[in-house]
């Protein structure tokens, strides 16, 4: 019996060392303590500091930006597109994963031609916009509305013309 005591006792403490332990080392690392003396206390624990901004970088989502506008620029050989958009030019690499479309064809960047209209869907990570998908829309579409206006005014043209005749 006297065994299971002391046996039960030292467990408890065990457990309640652990536990004030880790409390102080969350009460270290969530206070503003100069980094030298921390360093002469627990070099150990200085590492880890170190470490956690890098795995809160790594848990932030990657926002994902968009802009649509005319093509201004497209360099083949540094694999970047350049967006002429609302709020000023973006330049945008592509790369591997990026998803150029045009309606449900896929193309490549050789594809796209400067002044066809474009949806571009990028992140930006380290300074460096790269594109995760582009959707095109050609610019020859726009010129065909203008050829039917022309044939419409030729047809109105002949008809006023017999009505001055009489």
């Amino acid at each position: 019996m006297l065994k299971r005591a002391i046996a039960i006792i030292v467990s408890l403490m065990f457990v309640l060392s652990f536990t004030a332990l880790s409390f102080a080392a969350e009460k270290t690392a969530t206070t503003a303590a100069p980094a030298k003396a921390e360093e002469k206390k627990a070099p150990a624990k200085a590492e880890e500091k170190k470490a956690t901004p890098v795995m809160e970088e790594k848990k932030a989502p990657v926002k994902v930006k968009q802009v649509t506008g005319d093509v201004a620029a497209v360099d083949a050989k540094a694999n970047t597109i350049t967006i002429k958009g609302k709020k000023g030019d973006v330049t945008v690499a592509c790369d591997a994963k990026t998803k150029i479309m045009m309606g449900k064809e896929a193309k490549t960047l050789a594809d796209i031609k400067v002044g066809d209209k474009v949806t571009v869907k990028y992140t930006e990570a380290d300074g460096k916009m790269t594109a995760k998908s582009i959707a095109i829309k050609t610019a020859e579409k726009k010129a065909e509305p203008a050829k039917v206006e022309k044939k419409t005014e030729k047809k109105t043209e002949p008809a006023a013309k017999p009505a001055e005749k009489k």
